[in-house]
């Protein structure tokens, strides 16, 4: 009995330690990231914001909306304590520093969930910081 509970250990023991099959595929490149140009695909929208209530994120994941769908974003204007707004033309997930030409004064946010602004600079209109 024991040469038999051996041999089936060494079994186990064997198939336990063999190495697994090497695949010939290749490996697919990762998808490129969709394109998202409008509110709806934005993450990190927070639901239930309040008109003028108090806020707490001023620049990171800043937009909200109301419970009638109004779009609004958490601000802190001259420096007051952050209260909910309602936003410009939000336009998706944009990089900062590419181009907004055309969409002056709107907002987007960043791939991080930074708030970002379309703003005219040395005669050039780019996606920058929002919170400055």
């Amino acid at each position: 009995m024991r040469i038999v509970v051996a041999a089936a250990a060494g079994l186990v023991a064997a198939g336990l330690l063999t190495a697994p099959p090497v695949s010939a595929e290749p490996v697919p490149p990762e998808p490129a990231p969709v394109e998202c140009n409008e509110p709806s695909c934005v993450p990190g929208i927070m639901p239930g914001a309040v008109l003028g209530a108090p806020c707490g994120q001023t620049t990171y994941y800043v937009f909200g909306v109301t419970s009638w769908g109004r779009l609004v974003f958490c601000g802190s204007p001259r420096r007051y304590a952050p209260r909910w707004f309602r936003t410009t033309e939000l336009r998706g997930v944009k990089v900062e520093g590419t181009s907004c030409s055309g969409r002056d004064g709107e907002m987007a946010q960043a791939p991080d969930g930074l708030f970002l602004s379309c703003d005219a600079r040395d005669g050039a209109s780019v996606w920058t910081r929002g919170d400055i």
